[in-house]
């Protein structure tokens, strides 16, 4: 099928099963007219237009104009109206011997456990898909250790995001443990769980794994109610790993003490690149100790956040002191702590002088009568880290609309101010 008539196959599609076309479908398919890997981006989030979601009846025509598609490599369906019925029939595309897709997001849909566990049968004989994203859909417990079994037969998919997918302490775990033994999945996503334990098993399990794991890159593991003693258990396997490049760990109960677990590892950890620590409290004592390891020349930490951690002038000047001992840390984004006029002249000589980018930290320094403010700017820290190039290589069309606003094009915006005022404290 060539990529120029994939639109007319579509529209045949819905003539033959009397199905009602989506125009926004339509005019997607009409722009294709590359013959080499496609994503198409098909989500029902567009924030400058209305548009028809998808719904599982459109799942369907699009799977029968897609099935003999080579051109097609990258399904974005993300924010749709999709239901375990949809899955059936993109769950019948990957198991297509001719099926060439790499990555499937279906990111906040209407997907719940029967859903995940078809796509966990097909998943078991796909040896093509790379990348699956399933997050804000309620697979649940029981959906997610459908997920977690997959796993221990397929050896081709590298990232899989469940974050926000009601998982229990029950499939948390079993992901740590088959995760042991898995050599392809590069990283893992499954912020907020619904865990009610507070023995943080979890912790202990992921430790285990971090200790031998080997590529493992990635791994989110934000709202998980952590606490100093998980964050401890954690950095025992941390020790160990000499793999993982980023760890988000946002969002937690992680305080001076885990902090300081924390700056003991990465003075032994080699390869840790990217911490994500925004919404705990770590505050002064937790600030210096991370401000301690990362000034030992052995650590490469390159990207650190430490937004929101009640985090006072001795703590923050003590982070800028230390970027200036090591140059390795270029990256660093501390808004929603107190920003006290030593701070801000702090940053602003490191902004100034060029050691921090002004694009790489989320504040940008200005002065009204000889005093010095910082006031925050739309940037934040990157949410994936981009490690195998199979995963985006593909050419990427938005081709449902020229200007069509994604959430992820707020993660890296031109600099812009959001507040003209100093902040309280």
């Amino acid at each position: 099928m060539a990529s120029e008539n994939i639109s007319d196959f579509y529209a045949a599609e819905c003539k033959e099963h009397q199905i009602q076309i989506n125009t926004h479908v339509l005019q997607v398919l009409q722009k294709t007219s590359i013959t080499r890997n496609v994503t198409l981006k098909l989500s029902g989030n567009d924030r400058l237009r209305h548009v028809q979601r998808l719904d599982d009846v459109d799942v369907f025509a699009l799977s029968k104009c897609l099935r003999y598609n080579k051109c097609v490599t990258g399904l974005d369906f993300r924010y749709n109206n999709i239901t375990d019925e949809g899955v059936r029939h993109l769950a019948d595309l990957l198991l297509e011997d001719s099926s060439n897709l790499k990555s499937l997001d279906l990111m906040f849909n209407d997907i719940q456990t029967d859903g995940a566990e078809v796509l966990t049968k097909s998943l078991q004989c796909n040896s093509t898909l790379l990348s699956l994203g399933l997050s804000g859909n309620k697979i649940g417990n029981r959906g997610a250790m459908h997920l977690a079994s997959m796993l221990q037969v397929n050896n081709s998919l590298k990232k899989l995001e469940l974050a926000d997918c009601d998982l229990a302490t029950q499939s948390v775990i079993a992901f740590a443990i088959v995760l042991k033994s898995n050599k392809s999945l590069i990283s893992l996503d499954i912020t907020r769980p619904l865990l009610f334990s507070h023995q943080e098993e979890w912790a202990v399990h992921f430790s285990e794994m971090l200790a031998v794991n080997s590529s493992l890159v990635e791994l989110h593991l934000g709202k998980m109610g952590m606490t100093d003693a998980g964050m401890e258990r954690l950095t025992e396997g941390l020790r160990l790993n000499h793999n993982l490049r980023y760890l988000d760990l946002r969002c937690n109960r992680v305080t001076r003490d885990g902090v300081r677990h924390l700056a003991k590892m990465l003075k032994l950890n080699p390869t840790l690149e990217i911490i994500d620590l925004s919404y705990n409290r770590i505050e002064d004592e937790g600030a210096s100790h991370l401000s301690e390891a990362i000034a030992q020349r052995s650590c490469v930490l390159r990207e650190l956040s430490v937004t929101s951690n009640n985090i006072g002038k001795e703590g923050l000047l003590s982070l800028a002191q230390a970027m200036m001992v090591n140059t390795t840390l270029n990256h660093i984004y501390i808004w929603g702590n107190h920003l006290e006029e030593p701070v801000c002249q702090a940053f602003r000589e490191l902004i100034s002088t060029g050691r921090l980018p002004p694009d790489q930290t989320d504040v940008s320094a200005y002065q009204v009568d000889s005093r010095v403010f910082l006031v925050e700017v739309c940037n934040s820290l990157r949410r994936t880290y981009e490690t195998d190039t199979s995963l985006t290589s593909n050419t990427e069309l938005d081709l449902s609309t020229e200007n069509t606003v994604s959430p992820e094009s707020t993660l890296t915006p031109p600099l812009e101010a959001r507040h003209l005022v100093p902040q309280q404290h």
